[in-house]
């Protein structure tokens, strides 16, 4: 287990036992996110005076018993959250009517005792590796505040390293968790296709999931235990008596694979490729495991699922936003929208499908690798960081990323759990995430191998010159 019980478990334990009332971590929350959103800019909507209500509310009633007890909470603002208007960070969305009811995933955080203080930022629509967008500007990283945090979770993941909440909400179509968790030195995860929920269905119809990050592996446990669980609608998702059952660690021995990349992109850039092997070397030790490498050359045969991913998530997304609509309020879009979704509406029902067919060629691919046991590391991101704009280098001009930065769509495509640690630091002055991937369902064997690694070598718990939120009780 990890070293030290995280934020989440320290916090909750509190206010069920009595010795901090749920006020004075919701003030605490504000107090913090006030002093810091002018540098960071995390914050899509500030609903203070909910969240300071619902506080009181929880301090005059019967003691909060729920594993998330009096936390403080930002929801993605991709995610409905009842009264409050899902703009997904696009102007031509900036007049759209409050939601009438709580995303999947928003709901289990309540019911589990969770306070809402606000909306975080993100890129239009959640298309991108980076936070930044024309209604709410730029997002920042509290490790280098010229350096993005990553996207498309990234004001979720800068809010919760830079200590302002406990708590903030992600979802992941081809990174959007592990992108921002690697960038801003948090442990994420991307469930299995389907562990948690979803419905309504997403943009990306079954490549989007939600997940969770957290600054410990306890709390990244914690927080998986909380959303996951099948919904009605959702085909893809297990029964409550499989998911109780999903395998762990148990002491099994472990196949480790690493490749640099499952595309052949090219080489990693220098400092990415140093950290990498290193994380690798480390990991070996840390699990009395032998590596055996694969070249990104030949990964994959008959396709690439990291070009597939596009193909399809473009044309699934001028589908869900409607082709008209997307064609009406084009000249609304920010320039990498632009980009995305007039890819998109290229894209002809024969490459659709074709794409689509070469996934189950892209599964058994893994499947047969990883077999029951295996873990694949990768690196979370092929990058040392962007500009908090997007730009890659301060003389370039802004775009989407290009692929090659990207290590994080093949899961999406294949379902495939994969987790990110942080281990080690950039040249950037960034963390390192190291990327795992397991069989399907292996989500809790991951959670198992975070603990591990956490044991042995101790991430930071918050980013410098800012506080964990624990120390509300010091």
């Amino acid at each position: 287990m990890a070293l030290y019980p995280g934020p989440l478990h320290t916090l909750s334990a509190a206010v069920r036992e009595g010795r901090l009332t749920v006020t004075t971590l919701v003030t605490a929350s504000i107090e913090r996110l006030d002093a810091a959103n002018p540098s960071l800019n995390v914050l899509a909507e500030a609903a203070y005076d909910d969240a300071l209500e619902a506080a009181a509310v929880m301090d005059r009633g019967t003691r909060p018993t729920g594993p998330l007890a009096g936390i403080p909470t930002l929801i993605k603002d991709l995610e409905d959250w009842k009264g409050h208007p899902t703009r997904k960070g696009s102007m031509a969305l900036r007049d759209v009517a409050p939601a009438t009811s709580n995303g999947v995933v928003p709901q289990r955080l309540l019911d589990a005792g969770a306070v809402v203080v606000g909306k975080s930022t993100l890129p239009e629509f959640a298309i991108e590796g980076y936070t930044a967008n024309l209604l709410t500007g730029v997002t920042r990283n509290p490790w280098n505040t010229d350096l993005s945090p990553g996207g498309s979770s990234g004001g979720s993941a800068a809010a919760i390293m830079a200590g302002l909440v406990g708590v903030a909400t992600a979802t992941d179509g081809g990174g959007s968790i592990r992108i921002p968790a690697s960038f801003c030195g948090l442990v994420g995860l991307k469930p299995t296709n389907g562990v948690i929920g979803r419905w309504p269905s997403h943009d990306w119809i079954d490549y989007s999931t939600d997940g969770p990050f957290a600054t410990s592996s306890d709390d990244l446990r914690l927080l998986l235990d909380v959303m996951a669980g099948p919904v009605a609608g959702d085909p893809t998702a297990p029964t409550k008596e499989f998911l109780a059952h999903m395998p762990r660690l148990d002491g099994r021995p472990l196949r480790v694979i690493a490749a640099e990349r499952t595309s052949p992109f090219g080489p990693l850039p220098d400092g990415v490729d140093h950290a990498f092997h290193h994380a690798v070397n480390a990991f070996a030790e840390v699990t009395k495991t032998t590596i055996s490498w694969r070249d990104a050359e030949g990964f994959f045969v008959d396709g690439d699922p990291d070009l597939d991913w596009f193909t399809v998530t473009t044309a699934e997304h001028v589908a869900s936003l409607g082709r008209g609509w997307v064609e009406e309020h084009m000249s609304e879009f920010h320039v990498s929208s632009q980009e995305f979704l007039s890819a998109g509406l290229a894209v002809t029902a024969e490459e659709y499908l074709a794409a689509r067919r070469r996934r189950f060629r892209y599964v058994r691919t893994m499947d047969e690798l990883l077999g029951d046991d295996g873990v694949l590391l990768t690196p979370t991101l092929a990058a040392e960081g962007c500009m908090a704009d997007g730009r890659l280098r301060p003389d370039a001009e802004i775009h989407g990323l290009p692929p090659e930065v990207y290590s994080t769509a093949m899961q999406n495509v294949t379902g495939h759990p994969a987790l990110t640690l942080p281990f080690g630091m950039l040249p950037t002055g960034l963390p390192f995430g190291l990327q795992i991937t397991a069989a399907h369902y292996g989500d809790y064997r991951l959670l198992d191998i975070a603990d591990l690694v956490e044991s042995a070598y101790p991430w930071a718990r918050s980013a410098p010159g800012y506080e964990s939120l624990a120390t509300v009780l010091t």
